[in-house]
């Protein structure tokens, strides 16, 4: 999907890492909850409280999970964060994401 319908945008941006790592919260009216935002080059830790699809849109960087080894994303792609870990990103040139919390 490349654009949302019939949602509310929190105006005030989530901020990470000193403004490296930015992100605005998206609202549906089902409940569902998603972020959109931009990570520029660095090495960041991450923890969630719940499990999260991590759609990259444009980029190059590279994640880890807890207890595997480092993936590489170049361009697109999709990643799945179980709740309650922790994982790792590697930042390479300026990505644009889309995080989605799932309820399961």
């Amino acid at each position: 999907m490349s654009q949302f319908k019939n949602v509310t945008l929190v105006k005030e941006a989530n901020v990470y890492f000193e403004g490296k790592v930015t992100s605005r919260t998206v609202l549906f009216e089902n409940g569902e909850k998603k972020t959109v935002g931009v990570m520029l080059p660095g090495d960041y830790e991450f923890s969630t409280s719940l499990k999260e699809e991590m759609e990259i849109l444009a980029g190059k960087l590279e994640y880890k999970l807890n207890g595997q080894d480092w993936e590489l994303i170049e361009g697109n792609g999709v990643f799945y964060v179980p709740a309650n870990e922790k994982f790792q990103l590697k930042i390479h040139t300026v990505t644009d994401y889309c995080c989605s919390y799932l309820s399961e």
